[in-house]
Parts: C-alpha cells; sequence; structure tokens
C-alpha cells in the first residue's frame, strides 16, 4: 500500500459537501486536520488554489491540490483502503450516480433554507420533500446498499444531519411519506462518524447563518 499523504480540508464550518468527506475519513480512521476559512472574505491563497472558489479542497503533502468533493471522496477512498465504493463495476457506476443525486438534494435543502420570502417557502419545501421521492424505493437498508456503508451514505449524511435542524425549525417530522429514507436518516445520523463530522456547536453556528442570512426559518430560531 502507497503512503497516505498528509490530507489537509479547507473548508467553511457549515460545508455539506466538506463534510462528506470528514464522515469518509472519520469511518476509516485517517488522520487529517481541517483549516476554515470565511467564504465571504476568502484569503489570498486560498483562491490561488481554488481553480471555482469554493470548498472542498484538499491539499496532500502541503502541494498537491484537488477540489469537488464527489472527486475528492473518490480519490481518498482509493488511497485509504479498504474501498467504500462497491467492487462491481456496475454497482460502483450506479452509486456515483445516486452521488449525482444526492448533490442536487443538497441544492433544494439550501435553497429551502435561504428562502427570505414568507411566500416562496412551501413551494421550495415541496420540493425539497419531493427531492426524496426517488431515492425512497431505491434503498436497500439499513444502509444504501445494504449492511455496508458506503460513500452514497456519506454523500447523503450531510443532508440528514440538517434536515433534522429543518424539522426542528418546522416543529414537524417532514418525512412522514418517506419512511425508507427516514429509517436511513436514523441509521446515519446516529453513527458517530457522522455526528462528529461538524463542529460540537454546529445546530448554533447553523441557526446564527439563518439569521444573518435572513432566512425565513430564522423566525423559528
Amino acid at each position: 500500500m502507497s503512503k497516505i499523504p498528509d490530507i489537509e480540508l479547507i473548508s467553511f464550518d457549515l460545508c455539506p459537501f466538506v463534510q462528506r468527506s470528514v464522515i469518509t475519513l472519520l469511518k476509516k480512521g485517517v488522520a487529517h486536520r481541517i483549516r476554515y476559512i470565511d467564504l465571504d472574505n476568502k484569503p489570498g491563497w486560498f483562491s490561488e488554489i481554488s481553480p471555482l472558489g469554493k470548498v472542498p479542497v484538499v491539499r496532500l503533502d502541503g502541494a498537491e491540490v484537488l477540489f469537488e468533493s464527489a472527486v475528492i471522496n473518490d480519490y481518498l477512498d482509493e488511497v485509504t483502503p479498504p474501498g467504500l465504493h462497491p467492487a462491481d463495476p456496475l454497482q460502483k457506476a450506479r452509486n456515483r450516480a445516486w452521488i449525482e443525486v444526492g448533490n442536487a438534494q443538497i441544492g433544494r435543502q439550501f435553497r429551502l433554507f435561504m428562502e427570505q420570502d414568507p411566500a416562496g417557502i412551501d413551494d421550495k419545501l415541496k420540493a425539497y420533500i419531493d427531492g426524496f421521492d426517488a431515492v425512497e424505493n431505491t434503498l436497500a437498508g439499513p444502509f444504501f446498499n445494504g449492511e455496508d456503508f458506503s460513500l452514497v451514505d456519506a454523500a447523503w449524511a450531510p443532508i440528514f444531519t440538517r434536515h433534522v435542524i429543518l424539522d426542528r425549525l418546522l416543529g414537524e417530522e417532514t418525512l412522514a411519506r418517506h419512511p425508507n429514507v427516514a429509517a436511513w436518516a436514523k441509521t446515519l445520523t446516529a453513527m458517530e462518524e457522522v455526528g462528529n463530522s461538524v463542529k460540537p456547536d454546529f445546530d448554533a453556528l447553523f441557526d446564527a447563518y439563518l439569521r444573518r442570512k435572513g432566512s425565513v426559518l430564522a423566525g423559528s430560531v
């Protein structure tokens, strides 16, 4: 096995895409460190190494740089065996496709949290909840593929970390018509690796972020 490089994750402290990689590394027990930046006041060095100006970015041995969460997680998975992708090429491709579905759901969730117009919140919430329809009947349970945790689970877990906050703010369980997704969410959020993949004061930081952004949901905080 080749030497595992020094791994530095560069992150915004609420970033769901960085959380994916942290979950992966914690699950594998791989040493890493996280460097947090302010996305509203990006340091000059970050702009030089991030072509898209976004997190996550991974710096390897202080030199080589990777960006985009799916690419980063695929690389980390390959250099830190055993892998969390299925061995079968078709199943692996299928898993990667569902990670892309997770990307779209993160976008819907973000737009819901950032909604500033009370008249728009119901449509945003419906679009987000409807976004679980396709995955509801695809889950094998308890994890996406069955008994084994995979990178699909790592990709969707940040959605459920934030979904717990959403249900708290709304005062209801919004996955009532998605029992398979609800069970998956419960399995993932109960994992030590998922809980430890965010800061201990994550909920308070998230609430403060909603207030700063003028979110309709901040009125429930």
